[in-house]
């Protein structure tokens, strides 16, 4: 295990979750999964209690601690795309595996972690600056899901954005 982990926290469905992750994302996969060695408040000895996995080259510990904490958009996995394709794989891949669809990019999987799937040409325009990165914002303000044309178009000035 690496020595800085994030720990995820799950209501009993962490192996669950950690599989989809690696069949969706490139560089992922599940580790050990560690049984409980006793009753605890959220389940009984014998439950998977955690597992390690990686998502897109990030280590991380999934514990099923139970019903007690949800997580929230203060924490959310951002995956960098580079076309519309890729886009859509992964967006689609966490909405229509129970998962619901947000603002600019963003997306909640059936577990409840949010998730960031955000074309570079979104980045890089932002990162560049200056009018473009105004027109490709404000586009981006009007998205769902990233439209990688409509910010092109946006950073080329061919929009009203």
């Amino acid at each position: 295990m690496a020595k800085n982990t994030i720990c995820l926290w799950f209501e009993g469905e962490a192996e669950a979750a950690a599989h989809f992750y690696a069949d969706t994302f490139p560089d992922s996969f599940v580790g050990a999964v560690h049984r409980a060695p006793g009753d605890y408040p959220a389940g009984k000895a014998g439950d998977v209690l955690t597992v390690e996995f990686t998502v897109a080259g990030i280590p991380c510990l999934g514990l099923n601690g139970g019903p007690a904490f949800r997580h929230s958009e203060a924490f959310s996995f951002q995956i960098q795309t580079d076309t519309q394709e890729e886009t859509d794989r992964y967006w689609t891949a966490i909405v229509d595996n129970g998962g619901s669809e947000s603002a600019c990019g963003w997306c909640r999987d059936r577990w409840g972690l949010s998730w960031q799937i955000t074309p570079r040409v979104l980045t890089d325009a932002l990162a560049a600056g200056g009018e473009p990165a105004s027109r490709a914002f404000k586009a981006m303000m009007t998205m769902g899901k990233i439209d990688v044309a409509a910010i092109e178009a946006a950073v080329a000035g061919r929009t009203g954005g």
